[in-house]
């Protein structure tokens, strides 16, 4: 199956002067896990070519057996450098969608007319959508058939008020996740700081934290591989 990874082309975190981007194990660890099981992954970002990575992330202190793997894989790494545009993405090509996060989804995905799009016409193609850390901030705007919040009365988690003050970027992010998402009606759900966490609510898959992108892409094949067998049970014999 045809999978659509959509990562972030913002770099700046806030005011601060420092940088920012995509986190690498939240792109590195379902990258390998939808790679193994056969399915085709095609990455885009806003501006295209190479998104923008968090430093922190490419750290000893942060280095997962996913991140290792990335750093030896020549093929992947010039698939990073290339990402296509996300203007350009049709989501009728793809069964699916995963986006990883880190900070930078927070300044352009998350007011972004088309990854809003994007996810609009998969959920209501009846094609999973996952979304991890940061990533789900970019559902703030995102709605159902109806017009209303897609979150709304929907049980997500995301990067917690807690984890965000325990890497003190409370006061520089532009709004915090957690309360977003519950002032939207989402059923927002947490576990510990840092601890994994991923929870699925019928198309929608979101995860905790970096720990929690690897078992939020194992749900996404989960989710997956239901749709197949909808559509070959579809097929007349």
């Amino acid at each position: 199956m045809n999978i659509l990874m959509v990562l972030t082309s913002h770099d700046k975190l806030g005011d601060t002067g420092a940088k920012t981007g995509f986190w690498l194990e939240e792109f590195a660890a379902p990258y390998y896990v939808l790679s193994e099981a056969g399915h085709s992954i095609t990455l885009a970002s806003p501006k295209g070519g190479q998104p923008p990575l968090d430093p922190k992330s490419d750290s000893p202190d942060f280095e997962t057996e996913a991140t290792k793997r990335f750093r030896a894989d020549p093929d992947a790494q010039a698939r990073l450098a290339n990402t296509n545009k996300l203007e350009e993405i049709d989501p009728s090509d793809f069964d699916g969608v995963f986006y990883p996060g880190g900070h930078g989804p927070l300044w352009d995905l998350a007011d972004s007319p088309k990854s809003r799009s994007i996810i609009e016409q998969t959920i209501r193609a009846g094609k999973p959508a996952a979304l991890v850390c940061h990533a789900p901030a970019v559902l703030k705007d995102v709605t159902a058939e109806d017009g209303s919040p897609l979150v709304r009365g929907k049980k997500v988690t995301g990067f917690t008020n807690s984890e965000e003050a325990a890497v003190g970027l409370t006061e520089v992010v532009p709004f915090l996740l957690e309360d977003r998402l519950s002032e939207l009606g989402a059923d927002f759900t947490k576990v510990g700081d840092f601890q994994p966490y991923a929870v699925r609510d019928g198309l929608l898959i979101t995860g905790q934290n970096p720990a929690s992108s690897e078992p939020a892409a194992k749900i996404l094949l989960q989710a997956l591989d239901e749709v197949r067998q909808d559509v070959a049970a579809e097929i007349p014999a």
